[in-house]
């Protein structure tokens, strides 16, 4: 037998013979025609009763005349050695009675071996065990802020809606699509949100968004735009925000969050591009009065229920009562008269924004929901600007900041503060 506390290398060779042997016949072969060969240092029986050769292991297989196998050797001698035995075995040409071959097809490093299997235990003895230990302290935060968060989610009615914790008690709610959304979002401490789980809107959710100012926050997919669709047929919502093309809210971090919140529409400013009726307009309008107890200006965007981690910088600024600017729409037969009037013509309906110079010739052309970014980019080259959306504060401040002269949009929202140095115009045309 092999002893496998000695043995440093195994010999594996193949044996072919013209005709019909058996084991003993290979062993009495190796033995009678190697005796010495290779000098007395060398021979197989010395090796073997001093325990320096292991037992010989021979497989023999004959079949229509001809005989197979194997032989394998184990050694304990060194190298060159164990190379010189192995050499020795290639020159029998005879077993029994038949002329046969022996080849030496490899020699085997058994402390090789083992080290191979060390390797590949080790490596999963890593992968296996190592990876129920501790993670690191910031790990432990995130898991520990992470755990709490999901505690905080709730079900809302006999449906179990997710919901934060916030959303019945808050004057205003985000409509999401799913649970990871809510999840999400209460991982950056916004708590006031409600999915409504694809576009079959549950009605309890449609019922709540009657008495809340609503922002849906969908995903910048088209499965985001039909529940957009959905949501102004059964549902009354203020405004409308969308995650950045192609990723879903589940996906965003806190940055790209706040970014696409802030960056809403209201919801009158999206019914040409969603193709809402002019009836549903109506309702949705009316509705937003209702909320605005019985006022007809449009709800002015409300806080987020957001609680910023503290090592986040970024804050939501406090919402401050709007004031109605003093500002007049134009009459219609006025408006034809405007310098800007074949921009206002060819922008209706479009949900587009154009950039003029002193010349009210187009620099540039954008969506409207690119708007506020495209101004920021400006390099003083603009003095005017027409598109088909609502003129909000925010367009206001980056115009102002940007030296603009001129804003003319379709319809006037609520502004806080209105520059002097900014003519604001809104055009029924558009």
């Amino acid at each position: 037998m092999q002893n496998s506390d000695t043995t440093k290398y195994i010999i594996h060779a193949k044996i072919k013979a013209d005709g019909v042997i058996e084991r003993p016949d290979v062993i009495g072969a190796i033995f009678g025609q190697t005796e010495g060969l290779i000098g007395a240092d060398l021979d197989l029986r010395e090796l073997q009763k001093s325990g320096r050769i292991g037992r010989l292991e021979v497989n023999i297989k004959s079949n229509m005349g001809k005989s197979l196998g194997t032989i394998d050797i184990p050694s304990s001698l060194d190298k060159v050695e164990t190379a010189v035995l192995a050499a020795s075995l290639e020159t029998i040409d005879r077993i029994g009675p038949c002329i046969a071959n022996i080849g030496i097809a490899k020699i085997e490093d058994v402390r090789s071996s083992k080290r191979k299997k060390v390797i590949d235990r080790a490596k999963q003895i890593m992968s296996e065990m190592f990876d129920e230990m501790l993670p690191e302290s910031q790990e432990i935060t995130d898991e520990v802020r992470q755990s709490l968060r999901i505690e905080e989610i709730m079900n809302y009615g006999k449906d179990n809606i997710p919901m934060g914790p916030n959303v019945v008690d808050s004057d205003a709610i985000i409509v999401v699509e799913g649970r990871a959304d809510v999840l999400n979002l209460l991982r950056y401490g916004i708590k006031n949100a409600i999915a409504v789980g694809g576009t079959n809107v549950p009605q309890p959710v449609a019922d709540l968004c009657k008495k809340k100012t609503v922002t849906a926050f969908t995903d910048g997919d088209r499965g985001g735009e039909l529940i957009i669709k959905e949501l102004l047929q059964v549902a009354d919502i203020d405004f409308i925000a969308r995650a950045p093309d192609g990723k879903g809210v589940e996906e965003l971090v806190q940055k790209e969050i706040l970014k696409s919140l802030r960056q809403k529409i209201p919801v009158e400013q999206a019914f040409d591009y969603y193709q809402v009726s002019k009836k549903r307009r109506f309702a949705i309008m009316d509705a937003a009065r209702k909320k605005m107890g019985g006022k007809s200006e449009q709800p002015a965007p409300q806080e987020l229920e957001f609680e910023p981690e503290r090592n986040e910088p970024e804050q939501i600024e406090q919402p401050v009562e709007p004031v109605k600017p003093k500002i007049i729409e134009q009459p219609k037969e006025e408006a034809k008269q405007n310098v800007f009037q074949e921009h206002i013509n060819q922008l209706s309906g479009s949900l587009s924004a154009r950039m003029l110079d002193e010349s009210n010739n187009i620099v540039q052309e954008v969506p409207v929901r690119d708007l506020a970014t495209a101004l920021k980019d400006v390099n003083g080259n603009i003095t005017s600007v027409v598109f088909d959306g609502v003129i909000t504060q925010r367009i206001v401040d980056i115009a102002s900041e940007k030296g603009i002269a001129n804003l003319v949009g379709a319809k006037i929202g609520n502004l806080v503060k209105t520059p002097t140095s900014i003519h604001i115009e809104a055009s029924t045309a558009l």
